[in-house]
């Protein structure tokens, strides 16, 4: 559970002197949540790549990296300091795979850790793949 919160905010931008005779501040309200953890699944399919796309291994690499560094190149004060901590991959040996995927999702499980009553940083969980549950033919890459 999360806890977003409304807070009023004041600025003054002022970069042109046309600025200055048009305005003094602005006020507005802003959503913020503090601290939350959040998790995304997604999915690339080989054999439309293969058939259709041409997406090739270092097209797949570039988006790993991408993902990774996606919110170190824009820290707008609407990210905060959002940041991508982990990136789990599950790669199939064959093009239709070898697993469902909401399998290998259900693998991987993120804890509170008991003694967190109220987590505000990264450290306060967990992050476990249960490898028993991931057939020996798919490989598991962490991406930190």
């Amino acid at each position: 559970p999360i806890v977003s919160q409304e807070v009023t905010i004041t600025r003054v931008a002022i970069t042109t002197e046309k600025d200055a005779e048009n305005k003094s501040t602005e006020m507005g309200r802003k959503n913020i949540v503090p601290y939350a953890l959040y998790r995304t699944e997604g999915y690339i399919s080989a054999n439309l790549a293969r058939k259709v796309t041409g997406f090739s291994e270092e097209d797949l690499e570039l988006l790993w990296e991408a993902i990774i560094n996606m919110f170190e190149i824009d820290h707008s004060a609407a990210r905060g300091k959002m940041a991508v901590r982990e990136l789990i991959v599950f790669k199939h040996s064959k093009e239709l795979g070898d697993c469902p995927a909401y399998k290998l999702f259900d693998a991987v499980e993120v804890r509170k850790h008991d003694d967190v009553d109220y987590p505000r940083k990264y450290g306060d969980y967990t992050i476990s793949i249960h490898e028993e549950q991931i057939p020996e033919t798919v490989e598991v890459i962490r991406k930190i």
